[in-house]
């Protein structure tokens, strides 16, 4: 049972006091000690990716903890993010993949999601989202299968990376340095196009794009927790990616690539490659592609890499008797037309367009 209150909630466990409250800024730095021991969390959980969002987006955090004593037993990261036509959701974690409870025990994170689920009925949102990258074993959420994630092991040296790609990509691999003279550059130097080159890939895709001030707090509170790529042939750059650094996992997570680059020499795959090898220099386990839709072409571009899909366990509590798992993708029909109006805007429109929009779009 969860005692309310104003800012807190506890329970009695094992003779010991398990508070349940929002967690303060003055929290953040234990907070993340606890989370970099756990292996079930991710970047999206740190307090830098809550902080970033607010930031950004103007989500603002409702992030929950668990305490005992003076010590951290459990987070859920939670954002309130605005809904287009009003009112609100509450998200874990918006503009991230994979969010949801990280706690010492099931039932320690289970007693956060209520409390999530009570606050958020409190503020009037219509949902609690929390996208989870395994089953969190909750009753009464509905479930969405529309997303599916793409991880592997590393193998142990960088010369065995080249041999875990099919036949096929390392046949394009061969010739993106031996046929194309591509190179490749490492740094926080490369943000810039980074944004740029996100921006006009998101345009032919007919999506938004995301706004300056987003890669701005990302380098402002994450700035140590990724590494920058960036794909090059002599002084120009095709592609830059941006891959998040947590515990033994390095996330390919942003990429951006001039319109031609993977139809003429398939940077997007030497970049895979190449960040791989990082990876596994500076000791890192496990490499994640990122998610995808179902039915969407980048599915099967992550599976001709020689990825496998794994189900994301995607979690919805309906407060609103109106509330519906979202439905607005780009895979959905209704958003075919916005799409292809969207991807013959010239770039400064997208920009402009994409800043207003971004945060509606968590």
């Amino acid at each position: 049972m969860i005692t309310r209150g104003a800012e807190q909630a506890s329970v009695s466990r094992s003779e010991q006091e398990i508070i349940y409250r929002y967690a303060s800024a003055e929290d953040d730095v234990e907070r993340d000690a606890y989370l970099r021991t756990r292996s079930d969390s991710t970047v999206f959980h740190l307090s830098g990716w809550s902080r970033a969002v607010e930031r950004a987006f103007g989500a603002q955090r409702r992030d929950l903890i668990a305490t005992c004593g003076e010590e951290i037993v459990g987070v859920l990261p939670v954002s309130t993010c605005r809904r287009a036509f009003g009112g609100s959701n509450w998200i874990s974690a918006p503009w991230g993949v994979y969010g949801g409870p990280v706690a010492n025990s099931p039932e320690l994170s289970r007693k956060l999601v209520d409390l999530a689920m009570e606050r958020a009925a409190e503020s009037g949102a219509k949902r609690l989202e929390l996208r989870c990258l395994e089953d969190p074993k909750l009753e009464g959420f509905a479930e969405s299968d529309l997303y599916v994630t793409f991880r592997k092991d590393l193998p142990a040296t960088e010369e065995e990376v080249f041999k875990t790609f099919p036949r096929t990509e390392r046949k394009y691999l061969r010739h993106a340095v031996e046929r194309y003279g591509l190179s490749v550059e490492e740094g926080h130097g490369y943000r810039k196009e980074l944004a740029e080159l996100f921006l006009s890939s998101k345009r032919i895709l007919g999506s938004p794009g995301l706004p300056a001030r987003w890669w701005e707090a990302l380098e402002e509170e994450l700035g140590l927790d990724y590494v920058l790529h960036a794909a090059k042939r002599g002084d120009e750059v095709l592609g830059v990616t941006l891959t998040f650094l947590h515990g033994k996992v390095a996330s390919m997570y942003y990429i951006g690539t001039t319109p031609e680059a993977n139809r003429e020499c398939h940077v997007t795959t030497y970049l895979i490659a190449k960040c791989m090898e990082w990876c596994v220099r500076e000791g890192y386990e496990t490499f994640d592609l990122g998610r995808s839709r179902r039915d969407a072409g980048a599915y099967t571009f992550k599976k001709n890499q020689g990825f496998e899909p794994q189900p994301l366990a995607y979690r919805y509590g309906l407060i609103a008797e109106d509330a519906e798992i979202p439905s607005f993708t780009p895979s959905n029909p209704k958003t075919e037309v916005l799409r292809r109006t969207w991807s013959r805007l010239p770039l400064w429109a997208c920009s402009s367009l994409s800043s207003k929009l971004s945060s509606f779009l968590p």
